[in-house]
């Protein structure tokens, strides 16, 4: 199994999932590749969203070890990058989001992985019927 994780989470981020789970519970996060949905990071209660077949889970988001669903097509545009969860102050297109009656929205930071990185990046798993 490799040493690289494919999603990391910035403390400000943390806190605003912090407050969530205290809110809501157990949730989860959708990445959506577009259209209506945007391609910004989506909040929900766990079981809130279903993912679709081959959507793959580069989760578990730590510290929390809730599931982190990226959109397959969206994956393999940036399966050679980073996602860092992030959180900023205003509106985004994800309307569903849990985070977006606070007056806050999700948002990924992308960083392309080095080829050593990717040598040691860890397994995804995808979404199966």
């Amino acid at each position: 199994m490799g040493t690289v994780k494919r999603l990391k989470i910035t403390e400000k981020a943390i806190d605003l999932v912090r407050e969530l789970k205290q809110e809501h519970g157990d949730l989860m996060f959708y990445q959506a590749g577009g259209c209506c949905e945007g391609t910004q990071p989506m909040c929900f209660t766990k079981g809130g969203y279903y993912p679709r077949l081959n959507d793959v889970n580069i989760g578990p988001l730590q510290p929390f070890d809730f599931d982190f669903w990226i959109d397959r097509d969206l994956f393999e545009y940036w399966k050679n990058a980073e996602f860092e969860l992030d959180v900023l102050d205003g509106f985004g297109t994800g309307g569903f989001s849990l985070e977006i009656p606070k007056g806050k929205t999700f948002k990924i930071n992308y960083r392309i992985f080095t080829s050593e990185e990717l040598e040691q990046l860890e397994e995804i798993s995808r979404y199966e019927h």
